[in-house]
């Protein structure tokens, strides 16, 4: 059985995915490092603009974050 990524394990995996530091990720979303930190552990629950800009940020959809989907990037355009 597959286990069900969190909202935080999913940022992780993205920032991972293109090489980014928690730091650098937080100058380019606003954020500070810790921050970042704390919704990658899931000690943070994140705020509606926080989803929206991690969600543009990487060009997935909120739906993929929040778990609502199952498939990661809008479609090919």
């Amino acid at each position: 059985m597959k286990m069900k990524l969190s909202f935080g394990d999913k940022v992780r995996v993205l920032r991972e995915e293109q090489n980014l530091s928690q730091t650098e990720l937080g100058k380019a979303l606003n954020m500070t490092q810790r921050k970042v930190s704390y919704i990658e552990c899931g000690k943070y629950e994140p705020s509606i603009e926080d989803i929206v800009a991690i969600a543009v940020f990487f060009d997935v959809s909120a739906d993929y974050l929040l778990g609502i989907s199952k498939g990661k990037p809008y479609p090919e355009r």
